[in-house]
């Protein structure tokens, strides 16, 4: 005879249904453009695939990469470029291709790089948004009819797609930005970065030379330029001084012709993407980290120079970088392009300083875990 309590045991006994994610991203973390965005989800979804659940990343293809892979556990599907990958996202929701090959959807974590997947008008399944950052300055790289058209569609459509969705924000300036452009605040969880994990590299002695020390993919809203030029001012009481840039791009070309036309060319090194065990020992050698990016949702690389013991310098006013870095306790801010050269130039003058902001910035680092981030973004896509 059937009893409750046997069906209970029963149904305890039964295995809980693999839940099934699809992660939708413009890119995946091998992209030739991909940067910390990328890093930090696949951080993330690499702890939900040890949680038990199914992944499927939908995003752009590139030269070389494979349609259909799984990697790391995690299924990916890339189709179309920048900006046809979100016409293809629409038709493998609405044709019921992606339902099929997933065997059916739970939730969808939509990542939101300026412009929107749409996702809750072409699924029926629970919706997250994660957010790293706003994009209402960088608009203005893609000149001023796309960006006049990508901001409409971030800052209007978006938001009126999105409401009532639960949103996560890496960053508490960010929070702050989604409210303004009109996400209530209680719909919005915080999931800040991680520390990526880190090889076995040797870590040696600083440099005996000032060393400054650049990670970042190379396009214009990076800013990089800002770090060159000031390089001639600084060289007056660093002569022998370097700066080490890690990380590739588009604008590469026009970063080594300001090199060339200032005649920095023996003073800078462009070494490229580097593998994780280059970055460290870059970092751990270096004297300073700089991020001079107009915006950012956090600033990974801050928390990875501080690793390192390395303090950061970085704009004010370039959002989540005011809390990646304790001004004054783990780095410095700078107010704008001339502060930021005086605040290098006083941590390159200040070896005291320098060693006090790099312990903290150590310790720091410390506080930050993939897996709390991992398990705010699950709570979200179960709506717990």
């Amino acid at each position: 005879m059937r009893t409750l309590e046997g069906d209970v045991q029963a149904a305890r006994s039964q295995p809980a249904r693999t839940k099934n994610t699809v992660v939708l991203n413009w890119r995946d973390p091998w992209h030739p453009e991909g940067g910390g965005s990328e890093l930090y989800v696949h951080q993330v979804a690499k702890q939900m695939r040890d949680a038990g659940r199914q992944l499927t990343w939908v995003t752009a293809s590139y030269p070389g990469a494979v349609k259909d892979e799984t990697v790391d556990g995690i299924r990916f599907i890339r189709r179309g470029g920048h900006i046809t990958v979100y016409l293809w996202v629409a038709w493998l929701f609405l044709s019921g291709s992606l339902a099929r090959r997933t065997g059916g959807i739970d939730a969808v974590l939509e990542v939101q790089n300026g412009m929107p997947f749409l996702a809750t008008r072409l699924t029926r399944s629970r919706v997250v948004v994660l957010v790293h950052h706003v994009h209402r300055e960088q608009w203005s790289v893609v000149g001023p009819v796309l960006a006049r058209i990508g901001w409409f569609a971030e800052s209007r459509v978006a938001v009126r797609a999105n409401r009532g969705s639960q949103y996560v924000a890496v960053s508490d300036v960010t929070r702050r930005e989604l409210v303004e452009l009109g996400v209530r605040s209680a719909d919005i969880r915080l999931a800040f970065n991680g520390m990526p994990p880190v090889p076995d590299y040797d870590a040696g002695a600083r440099s005996t030379e000032p060393t400054l020390a650049v990670l970042s993919r190379l396009v214009p809203h990076k800013q990089i330029d800002h770090v060159i030029a000031a390089l001639p001012s600084l060289l007056e009481e660093f002569p022998t001084i370097r700066l080490r840039v890690m990380g590739e791009g588009w604008w590469g070309e026009q970063l080594h012709q300001q090199s060339a036309a200032l005649g920095l060319d023996e003073h800078i090194d462009f070494l490229g993407r580097v593998d994780e065990r280059t970055k460290f020992e870059e970092l751990s050698r270096s004297w300073v980290h700089v991020l001079p990016s107009v915006k950012e949702g956090w600033g990974l690389s801050i928390v990875e120079a501080g690793h390192a013991g390395t303090p950061s310098v970085a704009y004010a006013d370039a959002g989540g970088v005011a809390e990646a870095i304790l001004d004054g306790v783990t780095g410095l801010l700078a107010r704008d392009e001339a502060d930021l050269r005086v605040q290098v130039e006083h941590l390159l003058r200040d070896r005291f300083l320098r060693e006090e902001l790099g312990v903290k910035a150590f310790v720091r680092s410390g506080e930050f875990t993939w897996d709390t981030a991992a398990r705010q973004i699950m709570a979200a896509l179960d709506g717990a």
